[in-house]
């Protein structure tokens, strides 16, 4: 754990004595909460709960299995948590949406920021992709089937954003994301979540 430095206490403490947060909201002044439950049809139970600008969204699914040889006298939980980059305040999305395919559900998000340019393309942007495979979407997304599915999408996304590897056919042209070359230049983030 990180500790505080004396002008972060101090802050913190003003903050108490003036009950006053750093958002704007008094000290007992919750975010707003919502709750949504049945969101993922093909999920024994699933809901989405958003907390002020945090999202959340869980499902449960149960099916029958073969049972551990290990512990054969029990069942299996498994627990699957996935945080997008996109999540945390300072990877705010600048876009995001939501499609429902017949029972699939994609979710999937956008952030741009300023950030510098790496020193092999100096008058180049940059763009990350990454697209992860719920196991409550289909049974075949769980364990290694998932991953390989997600490298899959990953690569196939970037293929046709940015092209091969001498970017012929990309949708994003990078040297239009450089700002002042060698200097800085958009970073941009691709999440996309299969529910």
């Amino acid at each position: 754990m990180v500790g505080l430095s004396v002008g972060e206490k101090h802050f913190i403490q003003g903050g108490i004595a003036q009950d006053l947060r750093s958002d704007g909201r008094k000290r007992l002044t919750y975010r707003p909460i919502s709750v949504e439950t049945g969101i993922i049809p093909q999920a024994n139970g699933s809901a989405r709960v958003k907390l002020g600008a945090t999202d959340v969204i869980a499902s449960v699914k149960a099916e029958l299995g073969k049972p551990s040889p290990f512990q054969p006298d029990r069942g299996k939980v498994a627990i699957y948590v996935d945080c997008s980059p996109t999540a945390a305040p300072i990877f705010e999305a600048n876009g995001s949406a939501r499609v429902k395919l017949g029972a699939t559900d994609v979710i999937a998000s956008v952030k741009a920021e300023l950030g510098k340019p790496s020193p092999f393309q100096p008058d180049r942007g940059k763009v990350a992709i990454y697209v992860d495979c719920s196991p409550t979407a289909a049974p075949i997304f769980e364990g290694r089937g998932g991953e390989e599915l997600s490298a899959e999408l990953s690569a196939a996304l970037q293929r046709s954003l940015l092209g091969g590897k001498s970017g012929t056919g990309a949708g994003i042209d990078l040297s239009s994301l450089s700002i002042v070359e060698g200097k800085i230049c958009w970073d941009f983030y691709i999440d996309g979540l299969v529910v």
